[in-house]
């Protein structure tokens, strides 16, 4: 891409090319958009995987959350149900990713970080910077596919900005080894912050888990059915109506793996209460008992990144925006790919043929307006 003048033009937009993003884009390939003329994908990570491609090196598919296969991957001969279990997850994901996107000849322009998408008459100018360059494309629809990843969410405790020690959040944690020697406090109580404590275990010189609220663990195998459409539910309701959006974890539980049972029978996994205060080297809770810490690590989970859709206007007062079957309810030339109801892979396969089919909809809705 360069740079100057009025940017590229397409029709369609999607920025980001994890899951979502590539969900939305297999359907809208399906549907007969042609790259380039019809369809640009803008991704910011430098390779592909999505937010995967960040993860920990120790994670393995096994021990995360499911990952399901992309629409069409089972006839591309791709899948996670077969893929290697004893590789570091992000690079089974990347090269999966990667192998998918080649299939769709999808040409995703990366690393490019959308830094602001401005509303215009006839559409969308999406502005963009590379490594090298920036500029822009001009779009008559955009599909907002950014996930969480770039926006961690880390609680404010008193005390917590005069910390002394060090404080990495999910998103900032690599290995186990560079902890190696401290004491470390582990906040937050899903499955991210449970395998930081286990891998923790041997290396750093103190382990203390605390969580915001107990967990709910399920039997391995058990599988409520009923807490999950009520969880998924509560999100739909909150991106209707614009609200921030309740964490899914907290409304599911956290399955009892054999890793986790293991952990749990050697006296690993004892959770705490939340602390009320941090101070310069640990952290005190309300009734005086203090731990010792050299580091927090803050697996608090993360909130949607939407900060390049600010000039378009579309937070609440409550903080959120109000999106209703994947498009916003204030433009709608506008979609949410993998927001609330959408963010878990499945969900966000199956909202990508939906989305697709209302882009095409809209497309054809403008093209007769032309005409007309």
């Amino acid at each position: 891409m360069t740079s100057g003048g009025d940017g590229e033009r397409t029709r369609v937009v999607v920025v980001g090319a994890g899951q979502a993003g590539l969900s939305v884009s297999w359907y809208l390939r399906r549907l007969g958009l042609e790259v380039g003329r019809d369809l640009v994908v803008l991704d910011r990570g430098p390779g592909t995987g999505g937010a995967w491609q960040h993860r920990w090196e120790s994670l393995r598919l096994g021990a995360a959350h499911r990952v399901h296969d992309l629409p069409g991957m089972a006839g591309l001969g791709l899948g996670f149900d077969s893929a290697d279990r004893s590789a570091p997850a992000r690079d089974v994901v990347a090269e999966q990713y990667a192998r998918y996107e080649a299939a769709l000849e999808l040409d995703v322009r990366r690393p490019v970080e959308v830094t602001g998408v401005t509303g215009l008459g006839d559409g969308f100018a999406v502005r963009w910077a590379g490594r090298a360059s920036s500029g822009s494309v001009r779009a008559e629809v955009v599909v907002n596919a950014t996930g969480t990843w770039g926006a961690p969410f880390v609680p404010w405790y008193p005390g917590r900005d005069t910390f002394a020690g060090r404080q990495l959040h999910t998103s900032d944690y690599r290995a186990a080894s560079e902890l190696e020697g401290l004491d470390v406090v582990v906040v937050g109580g899903g499955t991210s912050a449970i395998g930081f404590v286990l891998e923790l275990d041997g290396v750093a010189a103190s382990t203390t888990w605390v969580t915001r609220r107990p967990v709910d663990w399920l039997d391995q195998g058990e599988l409520d059915v009923e807490s999950a459409v009520a969880a998924v539910a509560a999100q739909d309701r909150a991106a209707r109506a614009g609200q921030a959006l309740p964490s899914i974890v907290s409304g599911t539980g956290v399955p009892r793996t054999r890793r986790f049972v293991s952990g749990i029978e050697r006296g690993l996994l004892v959770e705490r209460p939340m602390f009320s205060a941090i101070e310069r080297d640990g952290v005190r809770w309300a009734d005086g008992t203090f731990a010792h810490a050299d580091a927090i690590v803050w697996a608090t989970g993360f909130r949607p990144e939407l900060r390049h859709l600010a000039p378009l206007g579309l937070r609440s007062a409550d903080g959120g925006v109000s999106v209703e079957g994947g498009a916003s309810t204030l433009d709608p030339r506008l979609f949410f790919a993998g927001y609330g109801p959408q963010a878990s892979t499945i969900g966000a396969n199956r909202a990508g043929r939906a989305i697709a089919r209302q882009v095409v909809a809209r497309l054809s809705e403008s093209d007769a307006e032309r005409r007309g």
